[in-house]
């Protein structure tokens, strides 16, 4: 009787040690609820594409919000950001974009690009503050999100060009026949 409750504990244990663990989302506190009127995710994105971006001269390692929940999402919750890290949100026709930092801890610039690849604004965002940040002309189709000061730092101003390791932003982003 013994080795068959042994056997059965032993069982019991096995089958409970093959199932896959829930993920651990970060700790963070009030975190809302994912819902339709908060289509963002209620913690920091992982796993986006990464391409390489050149501004001027300078490679910025760069993630790519591809989606309205990843566009929406952008750099909230994040707590920490590379050097040379960017986020890129491409958008499928050039619009008067205006970009917020909800849940956004970190002190961003905020490049706003048209078509062609040229930086047509750079500004720089509060962390944390709702507050939108509307370019000045409905021309943007790009806009790259790079710690606060990268731009002023690497001499990058208004009328730089911007292209990634596969060429203009036009061609990357844009589905060609």
């Amino acid at each position: 009787m013994k080795f068959f409750w042994m056997l059965s504990l032993g069982f019991v244990l096995a089958v409970a040690g093959c199932k896959k663990p829930a993920p651990v989302l970060p700790a963070t506190t009030n975190v809302p609820p994912i819902t339709n009127a908060t289509p963002y995710l209620p913690y920091a994105q992982t796993n986006l594409p990464v391409i390489k971006v050149y501004v001027g001269a300078h490679e910025l390692r760069t993630e790519c919000a591809l989606t309205a929940q990843e566009t929406a999402t952008g750099m909230m919750w994040r707590t920490n950001f590379d050097e040379n890290a960017a986020m890129l949100f491409p958008f499928g026709r050039p619009q008067r974009a205006s970009f917020y930092m909800r849940n956004t801890p970190l002190p961003l610039s905020a490049a706003y690009i048209d078509p062609n690849g040229a930086i047509l604004e750079i500004r720089d965002l509060k962390p944390l503050d709702e507050t939108p940040v509307e370019a000045a002309t409905d021309q943007v189709q790009f806009v790259l999100e790079v710690n606060r000061g990268w731009f002023a730092r690497h001499g990058v101003s208004t009328g730089a060009v911007v292209v990634t390791q596969f060429g203009p932003l036009s061609k990357t982003f844009t589905p060609q026949p």
